[in-house]
């Protein structure tokens, strides 16, 4: 196995394992949720991106490692590749990080930033409705948008693995 089948495969995985993830969230984590009331919704998304935000390292790994391995993946197939390999990879690669992370560090962390700042037991009603107002249409708008990339990413790293 050379340098850029190996570097491809693992981009694979790790962008289909966040592509899951994110799907996981919008199909199951954030509906299942919703049908708390706004106090029960914050506390749970609070603890769940808590454990994110303690750098749960399974998780650092994929979703770090999905960038850099793209990354090391995209800068080596621009040596060994040419045509529509190339452009394949460029154009998964330009998905990924303008679709997928950029939205995550520009959007959705600071909105569970934002969620990790609120002291919900000093809260009132109206305090929690206004918050998850603030949060809920947003962060999931964009997690959708995210999955829908991240997909994409890993459909086409699937057709370049199989082209080489």
């Amino acid at each position: 196995m050379n340098l850029i089948s190996f570097t491809l495969g693992l981009s694979l995985l790790l962008c289909a394992l966040v592509a899951g993830l994110l799907l996981a969230f919008c199909i199951v984590v954030m509906p299942g949720i919703q049908c708390l009331n706004d106090n029960d919704y914050l506390k749970a998304f609070k603890v769940m991106d808590g454990v994110i935000q303690n750098n749960q390292p399974i998780f650092m790994l994929i979703w770090l490692g999905s960038t850099t391995a793209l990354i090391v993946s995209t800068l080596i197939g621009f040596r060994q590749l040419s045509g529509l390999d190339q452009l394949l990879l460029a154009t998964a690669c330009s998905a990924y990080l303008i679709g997928v992370q950029l939205p995550t560090v520009k959007i959705n962390i600071p909105l569970n930033n934002g969620i990790q700042t609120l002291n919900l037991e000093e809260m009132s009603r109206t305090d929690f409705q206004d918050a998850r107002k603030i949060f809920e249409p947003t962060w999931t708008r964009w997690n959708t948008f995210r999955t829908v990339i991240a997909t994409f990413t890993t459909a086409i790293l699937i057709v370049l693995v199989i082209r080489l």
